[in-house]
């Protein structure tokens, strides 16, 4: 870990499963690794890039996302222009040091994952 940015807090510091747990409630909902995948993949992005970037993801999602990963301090938001309004989003450090995460967890579901026969047998 690099001396520039502080550790995240948790609030399970010091239990043998508090790294492995907060790790993955940090990236743990449906499109957080996607837009860190893509944030990784292709650098900082404005939000409709973004949103083309990781199909299939609404705005409102999108917007919400970007926020818990804001406050998550793994993704940062930058205002760019104020006439026409323009932001980008970038990963932070910390959002950064997830590659190996991310890149293992693509290869994990590339080898074990299938596409679902039917709906109702999809993981959700």
């Amino acid at each position: 870990m690099s001396d520039s940015e502080p550790p995240l807090q948790v609030w399970c510091a010091g239990k043998d499963w508090c790294a492995l747990s907060s790790t993955a409630t940090l990236i743990g909902k449906k499109w957080h690794p996607v837009i860190v995948a893509r944030l990784l993949e292709q650098g900082p992005l404005g939000f409709n890039r973004l949103q083309e970037a990781v199909d299939g993801i609404s705005s409102k999602v999108l917007s919400d996302s970007l926020e818990d990963l804001e406050e998550k301090r793994l993704v940062e938001r930058t205002v760019v222009s104020e006439k026409p309004f323009r932001v980008e989003y970038a990963l932070t450090e910390h959002g950064a040091s997830l590659e190996p995460v991310v890149d293992a967890m693509r290869e994990w579901g590339t080898e074990y994952l299938a596409p679902a026969e039917d709906k109702e047998s999809s993981i959700a």
